[in-house]
């Protein structure tokens, strides 16, 4: 009787262990599906309110959004559309890519020369020419020219010349630097002032190694820090209207005159693509850059710049900036 009684103890008591654990199974089973669905439904829920709230600064490119569909054609290697206002990047594509700046490389060189010298300031034309490359858009300078640094800067942002980018580095780091450098020597002292420059303006995705922008292996930018570089030459009043004159004249010393037109057809009342609300910048054009424009243009009270790079055709580049600023009429 009493071993019954010790088996029916034992008996019951491994019916409630047996009990026990599959209450525990059930429990832990059905917790662990409930955390599974909510931690699914919080992943939606972050997706899309970081999609709706993003906010977009020139300082952080990375964090951009396309707010506008997506231009199909004409192709480029690099887009955008920047409000100066609201700090705001409207339009994105590609903009972190590095391509060729080509001449939007002007933009920083005059940026650069009027940070270290006058405006007025007198400078020759010398044998630092040599170095400037073949089949070179110039502005036609010849040795011995003198200009005012303010002249040198209008034919190398009016008529992108490659001639008065390499007068202005060179005139800058001589006047800087009184040692017995070579052309070379002042052309690359100068082009690190630019990276320097660059640097402080917050172009971190970008490098030079020559002030007219020429195709180089080493050279490259963003449409990211174009946007940076356009908005700090915009800041500068002299550059800010040289960019924005269609057509202009200017004389030596010696009385020598140069008949100027900018290279930008936004401005040209004669050409199809000409805007009126359109006041700069610049155009890039070579081999590997393909066609590239920075755009500086008004709309509803506001101040927009506009980066395309690496266009297949001129026709491209003006009719892909006319599509971006059509996005803000």
């Amino acid at each position: 009787m009493k071993y019954k009684l010790r088996t029916d103890r034992v008996f019951l008591v491994v019916l409630i262990l047996i009990a026990a654990i599959m209450l525990c199974r059930c429990v832990k089973s059905s917790h662990s599906s409930g955390e599974s669905k909510s931690t699914k439904v919080q992943k939606i829920v972050t997706s899309e309110t970081t999609t709706a709230l993003v906010t977009v600064s020139p300082i952080m490119p990375t964090t951009s959004v396309t707010t506008f569909a997506k231009v199909d054609s004409p192709t480029c290697e690099a887009a955008a559309l920047y409000c100066v206002e609201d700090k705001q990047i409207l339009y994105s594509d590609n903009i972190n890519k590095r391509v060729s700046p080509a001449s939007l490389t002007k933009l920083l060189t005059a940026s650069t020369a009027l940070k270290y010298v006058r405006s007025n300031d007198i400078c020759t034309v010398g044998s630092e020419q040599s170095m400037v490359q073949p089949y070179s858009s110039l502005c036609g300078l010849e040795l011995y020219d003198t200009l005012s640094m303010h002249d040198l800067i209008t034919g190398l942002l009016m008529s992108s010349g490659n001639d008065a980018a390499y007068a202005i580095a060179a005139s800058t780091a001589y006047s800087l630097n009184n040692s017995d450098m070579t052309d070379y020597e002042a052309v690359d002292y100068f082009v690190d002032l630019m990276n320097k420059t660059a640097a402080d303006i917050g172009m971190t995705e970008s490098h030079f190694t020559t002030p007219d922008g020429w195709d180089d292996s080493g050279q490259y930018v963003t449409a990211a820090d174009l946007i940076k570089l356009a908005e700090y030459a915009l800041s500068a009043n002299e550059i800010k209207k040289i960019v924005g004159t269609a057509q202009t004249t200017v004389y030596t010393s010696e009385g020598k005159a140069f008949n100027w037109t900018n290279s930008n057809l936004f401005l040209d009342v004669n050409s199809e693509y000409y805007s009126s609300n359109v006041f700069g910048m610049k155009t890039g054009t070579t081999l590997y850059a393909g066609y590239s424009l920075i755009t500086a243009f008004e709309s509803h009270g506001k101040t927009y710049i506009s980066v395309v790079a690496g266009c297949q055709s001129d026709e491209g580049r003006y009719e892909l900036s006319q599509k971006l600023m059509d996005y803000v009429k």
